[in-house]
Order: C-alpha cells, then structure tokens, then sequence
C-alpha cells in the first residue's frame, strides 16, 4: 500500500492540502517556525528543570547529525523512544524526526513479551530508553534489530551520568544520550544532518495501539496527519490561543501516548506554551505537589485521574484561580466528575475523542460552546457517519459504529495489509469499532467499544451506561463492568466496584441502580475491590476483568 497514490485516501490528501494553511511541508517546518519564534522561552519543566526552545533546537539539531551520521541511520529507519515524560523526551522525539527517521513511541511499563512484539513489528534499529530498563531491555534486543541503545536518566540534562552496566552484545552499541548529542556536534559526526527532508505523505510515527482487542498494532501517522491534527485544533482554539498571556500547561498524561504525543509535543509546543511533564501521573501526591506550586492555566487528564485528585486531600489547598480549561480524554467522561471537577476548580472541562488511527482528536468540544456528557462537535474537516451492523446509515439519536475518514486518518496498519483492508473501507474510511449516538447540533456521545458490548437475552448492554450509574452513588469511587458467561442469560452483567464507604453492601448498591437502570442492566454480580487495573493513561482495563 502506498498512501500517496492509494484511491482510498484521496479524500484525506485533498483535505491535507486544504487545512495545510501554513503551507507545512513536514512536521519539521512547524518544530524550525516554534523555535525560531519563541527561541527564549521555556517549552518544558521538569523535576527542577527548564528547557527553551532555543536549547531543544541546538540539542535535537545534534542528535540529529549523530543519528544520520555516526550512528549511520537511513531515512526511514525506524528509531523507538522508551521514556517517562522528561525533558529529554522532546529532544529525542524531534532529534528522530529532524534526522528523516520513523518514531516509535514505546510505553517504559511494557512487559518483555510487548516489548519484544513492538520492537521486532516496528523494525526498529534503534531505541532511546531510560537507564532503568537496560537490564529488561537485555532480555528483548537479541531477538531484534535494534543495533544502538541510547540511555538516559531523570538527571542527564542537569549533570551527564555514567553508561549503565549491561550485558547486551558487542554487536549492539550503547551510550547516554548526552554523549550522543555530544559526538553529533563534533567534527567526527559522519558529516552531519542530512538535508533531505520528509514529505507531508511520508512516516512520521508509528503509533501502537493498546492492544485491548488483540496484538498491538502500529497505527502508521504521517507528517500530514499530524499537521492535520495541529491545524485542526489551533482552529477549534482559536480564540483561547490569541490571547497573550504566559500559558503553562500541566502534563501528567504520556508523550508516548497519542493525546500527550499530540498535545504536549506538537500542539502547546507549536504555539509557544509551557508544559510541565510529570514523570509519574500515577502519584496523585506528588502531582498536586507540582499544582500547588506554579500558577498554571492549562490541565489535561482522563476521567479515573480526575476522580483520584478530587477525592485527595491536598486538592483543596490548590490555587486553581488561573486554570482556564482541563481537557479530558482517553476514555469517556462521567458526567457527574465533570459537574464536580467545574464546581470545585471554577474553570472550563473540555471533553474529546479521538484514537491512535486517528491521530488523537476526532470529536471536540470548545470552551465556548461545550456540552457536558458528550464528546463535542467533529473537529475540522472529519467527515463522519454512524453505521448499523450492515453497514447502514442511522439516523440521528440511534446507536451507530462510527466511521471516519479525513486528514488525521492514519495511513495503515504497519506491516498489516489484510488489518488495513478491514478496518479501512474502499473509500478512505476508517471503522472505529465505537458505539456512538449522534445528538442535536452536531455532538457526538460515546456510548461505547462494540467488543464491550454484553449481550444480555439478547439485549444490548453498554458497560459505560452502568458505570455511569453506579459511581453516581455518593459511596463509589469507581467501578468496571463486564460481562460474564451465563446458562440462562447468554451473558450477564458484573460490576467491580471501588468503594470510599465499606459499609455499602451488594444489596444496597443494587437496588439503588434499580431506580435508574432497567432490569437486565443491573448488576447480576458485584464484587468490591481496593483497586482496579487500569493502562498508563488511567484507563481502566476490562479485558484483565473478564
């Protein structure tokens, strides 16, 4: 498949072309533009540290010149990034980049089975990881063609630290990133930074998906599509992004991720604000420490997270006066938290939706125009329609797949051409696998994941429907719900329930989802739990639930 010349995607090159204002020819122009336009500013902080832009243009630029010379990578070689949110992520992401090469974006919590499956699909040849991991990494490589490991730790920007010990190979070579970036600035770099340039149709990323339905697979995102996504939400913020004051957005959701991959390093770097990395958004503690002691304007978070920091006691003593919007994804939001989120912090939660195929945002909402409970109005020039089962148009207020085509539309399936053929129809759109209602005025609800779905004598459930519910109960912090094999019912409905009050009983929480669900949705089986599994953006893992 070749996505310049594919039928399939002449709608979302044309639309490329159309949204490409700026006259981009590649992700590089919009990163060069950034730097030169606001080289004295801080684009990142983290744990103490600062970075410009001026210092990630100088640093990424030498990174850049070692990867294409003395490492001696080609265009298209694909290089993956093993990182935490640090500072050093952006100037590894954009040294890739710079240097004509594919980026890998690889989750550090990764097992030695994922990793060994995302390193040997991707091809990768190079990774970029974190001290930490090279004794897991040692177990994975051999059966790669990873030649180069280039370590870093949450120091290296302040003070160099030495190599880690390693059992790897001689074939495979290993260094810091700091003397990576050191041989890049050096005569002996190999001649330095290529001046060939990527196109908007070619690779720029590949994009894992989470595998909750199955392997991984790498969603393949172009130049285009992610200029797409930039242009498309530059637009649907106009008004917020003129204005002139300082902006500092706080960062607890992965670069590695799509939302923080797109948000963090492109979007709020693209115009000129501030990001505070957080390296561990799983530490609530540590995060409202980071809150309490800079005055930010700008939050970004999924709804399990919203949940954790509200039900904190430090949340209180956070002066949330500048906080002008919290944007929400990754997983629906629970209407309820997003009406106790507005109440306590005084300011704007914006909902979206989007996918890794989609280049995050498909769907918006605006701090002008919002509508809680949905996941906003198609952003830019999405051409979207819901389908039934047999591949029939529904009409508005009726449950539909939705199905997608435009220019944040992935390219493919890496390596997966019969995974393409299915998911993408023969013209150019993209099938979500996502229950979805259509409201008045253009919103979208997300209603659910079709696999999701529990068949209950032959009815449709929606898990999202029954969690909503459920943690409405003022004595619920959270809960999952799945279905469960039943002799008499086809499935049945389980719900796993977090509790703040241990004196709420199975008796108790079913009846009180009596009042507002009918019959076959309320819970058949409940069990308490302290804790649910939950992915590195906080969203809650079914599939390990079943």
């Amino acid at each position: 498949m070749n996505f310049a010349t594919d039928p399939r995607f002449n709608f979302s090159r044309k639309q490329v072309d159309a949204i490409n204002v700026e006259h981009y020819t590649s992700v590089l122009d919009l990163f060069e533009r950034a730097c030169a336009e606001f080289a004295h500013k801080i684009a990142f902080s983290c744990l103490g540290q600062d970075i410009t832009f001026r210092q990630i243009d100088e640093m990424s630029g030498k990174f850049a010149a070692y990867l294409r010379g003395a490492a001696g990578l080609q265009h298209g070689d694909r290089v993956a990034i093993q990182l935490p949110n640090l500072i050093q992520y952006p100037v590894a992401a954009w040294g890739i980049l710079r240097a004509g090469l594919v980026l890998v974006n690889t989750n550090p919590l990764y097992t030695e089975r994922e990793l060994r499956h995302q390193f040997q699909d991707s091809g990768a040849k190079a990774v970029v990881m974190l001290s930490d991991f090279v004794a897991a990494a040692e177990q994975v490589i051999p059966d790669t063609d990873i030649k180069l490991v280039i370590t870093t730790n949450a120091l290296d920007m302040m003070e160099p630290q030495p190599t880690p010990a390693h059992n790897l190979d001689q074939s495979v070579m290993l260094l810091s990133l700091p003397t990576a970036i050191s041989l890049g600035g050096s005569k002996d770099s190999g001649g330095g930074l290529s001046q060939i340039r990527p196109t908007l149709n070619d690779l720029a990323v590949l994009q894992y998906t989470g595998g909750t339905t199955g392997v991984a697979k790498g969603a393949m995102l172009s130049h285009g599509n992610i200029i797409s996504c930039i242009a498309q939400g530059r637009n649907h913020f106009a008004e917020y992004n003129s204005e002139s004051e300082t902006r500092l957005l706080i960062a607890p959701l992965p670069i590695y991720h799509i939302f923080g991959f797109t948000l963090y390093l492109c979007g709020n770097f693209s115009s000129g604000g501030r990001s505070m990395l957080i390296p561990n958004p799983r530490d609530l503690d540590g995060l409202l420490d980071v809150m309490r002691s800079v005055p930010f304007t700008e939050f970004a978070a999924v709804n399990t997270m919203l949940v954790g920091l509200m039900a904190n006691g430090k949340f209180d003593a956070v002066d949330w006066s500048n906080l002008k919007w919290t944007i929400a994804g990754g997983a629906a939001l629970v209407p309820d938290v997003a009406k106790e989120w507005e109440r306590r912090t005084d300011s704007k939660l914006i909902e979206g939706y989007g996918l890794s195929e989609t280049t995050a945002n498909l769907t918006l909402n605006s701090p002008a125009t919002r509508r809680i409970g949905s996941a906003g109005q198609a952003v830019g020039f999405q051409e979207i329609k819901l389908m039934d089962s047999s591949g029939v148009p529904v009409a508005d207020g009726e449950e539909g797949e939705l199905w997608v085509r435009g220019p944040q539309v992935m390219m493919g399936y890496w390596q997966c051409p019969e995974a393409t053929d299915e998911a993408i129809d023969a013209e150019g759109f993209f099938k979500t696998g996502d229950v979805v209602v259509r409201l008045d005025n253009g919103f979208y609800k997300i209603v659910d994941r079709i696999k999701d779905m529990v068949l209950v004598s032959g009815f449709n459930v929606y898990p999202n429907e029954i969690e909503h519910v459920i943690t409405s109960h003022r004595d619920v912090l959270e809960c999952a719900v799945v279905g469960v094999v039943d002799d008499r019912t086809g499935e049945a409905v389980k719900a796993f329930v977090v509790r703040r009050n241990s004196d709420l009983t199975e008796t108790a929480l079913r009846e009180f989802c009596r009042t507002d669900l009918t019959a076959y949705k309320v819970p058949k089986h409940i069990e308490f739990r302290d804790e649910l599994p939950k992915s590195n953006v906080g969203k809650i893992l079914r599939r390990e639930l079943r």
